[in-house]
């Protein structure tokens, strides 16, 4: 029985996922086995909004019913991560520090001082921001930007990445085995965890132009009693 056939067969309350991205992830595997996996996780970095929940136990549960190896598939999905957080690491060198203060100043509600905090944070704890930042939803494509910004030793960022990326793969892709039918459970609880980084990173973001606006009026004002 073909692999996307399985997956329909197991989608319990998540729908029909012989279509959308589970059905192409299925599609993919079924058709290239562990590269086509791995290239699915590489499109995944570079392209956020496709889940990792969904592709990485998708592909445990194709190495649970034979499809594919499950060493194939942690070493391809972790090939894959590599790939792709690579490629946006060349994108982040690309832009370099003198394009990246540049395009900063030109934002509003912002100061060049926020991304000077930024950098020498970075510099600080930037293999610990590589290493975790690769184990939390959202967060594992865009932590390779800076790193590239940074011009972060490729070897060291390379080795960094596959190893957060593997501990991640590993997670997902072992439960995915292990639930076999009901790998669409990872996507749901993982799903939340994605939710709640999200809610986190907007509700900073909020808190962030709040105080940068409180902080123009007052100086406003105080330049304008002055003034007066």
């Amino acid at each position: 029985m073909h692999l996307v056939t399985l997956a329909a067969g197991s989608g319990g309350d998540s729908g029909e996922p012989t279509s959308g991205i589970a059905g192409w992830a299925a599609r993919l595997v079924e058709t290239m086995g562990g590269p086509g996996a791995g290239l699915a996780i590489a499109l995944e970095n570079l392209f956020p909004p496709l889940p990792s929940e969904v592709i990485l136990p998708l592909t445990g549960f194709a190495a649970g019913r034979g499809a594919i190896g499950l060493a194939s598939a942690l070493f391809w999905t972790t090939l894959g991560s590599v790939v792709g957080a690579a490629a946006l690491y060349g994108i982040g060198r690309a832009v370099g520090r003198e394009r990246m203060f540049a395009l900063w100043d030109r934002l509003p509600l912002v100061k060049v001082s926020d991304l000077e905090r930024t950098e020498a944070w970075f510099q600080r704890h930037g293999t610990k921001a590589v290493l975790l930042g690769r184990m939390v939803p959202l967060f594992r494509s865009l932590v390779s930007v800076p790193a590239g910004v940074e011009r972060m030793r490729l070897p060291v960022f390379l080795s960094l990445t596959a190893l957060g990326s593997f501990v991640w793969n590993t997670v997902l892709v072992l439960a995915g085995y292990w639930l076999g039918d009901r790998w669409e459970l990872v996507e749901r609880y993982v799903g939340v965890l994605s939710k709640v980084v999200l809610a986190a990173a907007l509700v900073a973001v909020v808190a962030y132009v709040v105080v940068r606006v409180r902080g123009r009026r007052r100086t406003g004002r105080h330049r304008a009693e002055e003034g007066g």
